[in-house]
């Protein structure tokens, strides 16, 4: 062999995937970008893409599940878990004793949580108090504008949805920053320390009501919401309101090849396992699709991917066929659909080049997540590795392997490793990201597509 034959058959040669995209991919690609833009105009929190995904999956003849229903080869079903997130299958031909193919993603985000004693008055302004959620960086939250999203639960027992920043007619909140005149001090401390967490006060007003009296901006704001959502003070006690970046999707970069939104890490995973599954009608293995909540947080909680609400669903599959659970799932896959850190040459000492993922070359595989020693990774063998290699190489899908940066610079971890505590063969994967957790991410369409078609492929594999 000549050594450019050699070459040729013994090394890997990755490639941008616009060098081999076709007129009709592309096509698809656009038409799939503005259907995950449209669902992230509308879904900024867990609850709102649980909510969206009953409303197309029911559109779609999925039923709730109810235990003890009988299930067939072809049947669609929805567990939802809470309003706050949600399993759906579609039964195949083959029995659960054979497994199911799963995909897994979360659906909520980095943002600022509503304290459940949160509005006062300084300085005759008026502020929410918030508690930051998920990792961020604090100082990305200031002079940005915001909006409110959740749900309260009024005195006299009934639920209202309030969402207020979104609409062109609506106002946004904004939490303030330091002007550069004073900031002298404040510019000598650490990224880490410029904003402090309990500086993370959203302003509501400026505005007192007519009267005499303390707190009058206070009041004033609290007379808005009752005349709009009948609210009363002691209601914030029970309520679940979150504070998260206004404003739409955008197409970005001159050649419009990219995307910006928040909350792309996680429901850019999400969006493409929820199409993926609404194009099988009737798989060899059973297909389920996962859209878990907390996993910002640990995946704790009810609603979080270590609650039982799994068991109890897939159980209730099982039970219908005569299957125990635990032969199910030690005979399933899950594709953990999680997202991974793009290469951002602005910031090429964090990552080690080799082993890390680049916009445009499709889905990136990662053997495990953790951080340093691997610590809290899902470390995926060899023939899981295999399995995600061959499945993706059959269905053309463009794919690429990651690592999450350089060994001691940080990390992150995912579902995987809870999905794997259950004994499911798992392997992380998902869209590359820049300024992941940042108010405002980074994706490509290219590689959002193609993680869709991954997604779809671990389906049918």
């Amino acid at each position: 062999m000549t050594t450019d034959e050699l070459r040729e058959s013994l090394l890997m040669k990755p490639t941008n995937g616009y060098t081999s995209l076709t007129a009709e991919q592309r096509t698809e690609m656009e038409g799939y970008s503005k259907r995950y833009m449209a669902f992230m105009d509308a879904c900024k929190t867990e609850r709102e893409a649980t909510a969206w995904a009953v409303r197309e999956a029911e559109k779609l003849g999925f039923k709730p599940f109810v235990s003890g229903m009988e299930v067939k080869p072809g049947d669609k079903i929805y567990y939802n878990n809470r309003d706050k997130s949600i399993a759906l299958a579609v039964i195949g031909t083959e029995p659960l004793s054979k497994g199911a193919n799963i995909c897994a993603a979360h659906v909520d985000s980095p943002r600022l949580d509503i304290k459940p004693n949160p509005l006062y008055e300084d300085a005759e302004i008026a502020y929410f108090k918030t508690h930051y959620y998920g990792g961020i960086k604090k100082y990305q939250w200031t002079t940005v504008p915001l909006a409110l999203h959740g749900v309260v639960y009024r005195k006299d027992g009934t639920v209202v949805t309030i969402t207020i920043g979104e609409d062109d007619s609506d106002p946004v909140l904004m939490v303030s920053d330091l002007l550069i005149h004073l900031a002298a001090d404040q510019m000598r401390k650490t990224a880490a320390e410029v904003i402090a967490g309990e500086q993370l006060n959203v302003i509501l007003g400026t505005e007192p009501i007519e009267g005499e009296g303390a707190d009058l901006v206070k009041l004033n704001i609290m007379k808005l919401l009752n005349e709009k959502y009948g609210l009363v003070e002691a209601d914030f006690q029970s309520a679940e309101l979150t504070v998260v970046p206004a404003g739409r999707c955008r197409e970005v970069g001159l050649d419009r090849s990219l995307i910006s939104s928040y909350g792309h890490d996680d429901r850019v995973c999400a969006y493409a396992e929820l199409e993926a599954l609404f194009t099988i009608s009737q798989p060899a293995k059973t297909a389920v699709c996962i859209l878990a909540d907390k996993e910002e947080i640990g995946s704790v909680g009810i609603s979080g991917m270590q609650s039982h609400y799994f068991e109890h669903f897939m159980g209730g599959l099982c039970d219908a066929q005569g299957v125990k659970l635990e032969d199910c799932f030690a005979a399933s896959f899950c594709l953990s659909a999680d997202v991974s850190n793009a290469f951002d040459p602005n910031f090429p000492e964090t990552c080690d080049r080799r082993n890390n993922s680049q916009l445009n070359y499709g889905i990136s595989i990662c053997k495990y997540t953790g951080s340093r020693g691997k610590g809290g990774a899902s470390d995926a063998s060899a023939e899981a590795m295999g399995h995600v290699r061959t499945t993706l190489n059959n269905a053309r899908v463009l794919w690429q392997i990651a690592t999450l940066g350089k060994v001691d610079q940080g990390g992150g971890g995912t579902v995987a490793a809870y999905m794997a505590d259950r004994n499911i063969v798992t392997v992380d994967a998902g869209v590359p990201v820049l300024s992941m957790h940042a108010p405002l991410e980074l994706v490509s369409k290219l590689d959002c597509y193609e993680t869709m078609l991954a997604c779809k492929a671990i389906y049918l594999a």
